[in-house]
């Protein structure tokens, strides 16, 4: 006999309760996002100290770019002289030459006119290589004097003409690389700059005050590390300035008055330097507050290279544009023998470069975004200083 029982609902007791399948979905649902609130996210948005690290990445990789950027710009714009200086001197040869091939027909001219049979002449104006033709002893016995001076001529200016071309096309091919260089480090600067820019868009205003917070705590760190460098340049100093007394004062006793032909202010080195050290940096504070612009070298913007160049021009002395070639200019000296004036270069590839001012401080254009300041030579950790060089 068929059963007349009701068959048992699916779903799921809860305190005692039948819930059908759809709330036993909603509650499973409800657990899952529970359990998701309470655990760690595990998406892969990187956390504050991963973007610190990409974004001064990012920005120390701009600082190289733009080195590499005014390097290119600095080759493709003495190449560009280079090539026009040719291009000119192959017009005027060229010229010359024209007027050289006009004389020969001239004489090719005058002899028809005449009468006289010198055919060779002719067929000089139409050869292919004039030189092979006038290598030909016959030819060279039956011309005139004037004639041959001519022909002396015209094969000098086509020869010269000819190198200056190969000159100015193979100055050509090389100012096409220096243009594609050029563009390469631009793009490439371009990109690590709006890559840096992306990160920090993303920061939420929290993680944008903890950043700023982190850069505090670096700032008090080189600023500490600067006070302990200006005292030990301090001390050495003092410690100078004792031995010059003390040398003074016994060449007095020992030699009298005549002693006196080799005084204190006589033995400081370096006088004429320090004059132009003090130029550089009254030029490099004046600019304090302007912008940094990769590529740029004032008056209104600076990158860190073009800065300290600007620098010393105004106090009349010439550096190159680029810290790859800054950091051959001049003696290297140590930290601790700092003295104003002096070039710091950062990071083993060389890409940044500040004025020294003392006590372990300098005026650098730091990076895009920010501005020409004064800030400790350890901003960025005893580590990054890759040398200091005395400009010569």
């Amino acid at each position: 006999m068929a059963s007349h029982r009701k068959s048992r609902p699916t779903g799921t007791r809860v305190a005692g309760i039948r819930t059908p399948a759809l709330a036993t979905a909603a509650l499973t649902s409800v657990a899952l996002l529970s359990q998701t609130a309470n655990a760690t996210p595990s998406d892969d948005r990187p956390t504050l100290e991963e973007v610190e690290k990409k974004v001064d990445d990012l920005y120390r990789q701009a600082g190289s770019a733009t080195e590499k950027y005014n390097a290119a710009k600095e080759k493709t714009t003495k190449q560009r002289k280079k090539v026009d200086t040719l291009l000119d001197d192959v017009a005027q040869r060229t010229q010359k030459l024209n007027d050289a091939r006009e004389e020969l027909g001239s004489f090719a001219s005058a002899q028809y006119r005449t009468g006289a049979s010198v055919p060779e002449t002719a067929t000089l104006l139409l050869a292919d290589s004039p030189q092979d033709y006038f290598d030909q002893n016959q030819l060279m016995n039956r011309l005139t004097g004037r004639q041959k001076t001519a022909v002396d001529d015209y094969v000098t200016q086509q020869s010269e003409t000819m190198k200056k071309r190969r000159e100015a096309t193979e100055s050509l091919e090389t100012l096409t690389d220096s243009q594609k260089d050029l563009k390469t480090a631009k793009s490439t600067v371009q990109k690590k700059l709006a890559t840096a820019r992306e990160l920090l868009s993303e920061l939420t205003a929290e993680e944008k005050a903890r950043l700023a917070a982190i850069e505090k705590k670096k700032q008090e760190e080189a600023e500490r590390k600067a006070a302990e460098l200006a005292k030990q340049q301090a001390a050495k100093e003092e410690a100078e300035r004792k031995r010059r007394e003390e040398a003074a004062q016994q060449q007095e006793s020992g030699s009298g008055s005549s002693g006196t032909s080799g005084g204190t202010g006589s033995s400081t080195p370096g006088t004429s330097t320090g004059t132009k050290a003090e130029k550089a940096i009254a030029f490099a504070r004046a600019q304090i507050g302007k912008p940094y612009v990769w590529g740029a070298t004032g008056p209104g913007s600076y990158d860190c290279s073009g800065l300290t160049q600007a620098a010393w021009k105004a106090a009349g002395v010439t550096l190159p544009r680029v810290t790859y070639d800054q950091v051959n200019a001049g003696t290297t000296v140590s930290v601790s023998q700092a003295q104003p004036g002096d070039l710091v270069f950062f990071y083993d590839d060389i890409s940044h470069v500040g004025l020294y001012i003392g006590d372990g401080m300098m005026i650098h254009a730091p990076k895009p975004g920010a501005y020409v300041r004064e800030e400790s030579i350890f901003y960025d950790g005893e580590s990054s200083i890759y040398s200091v060089v005395r400009p010569a």
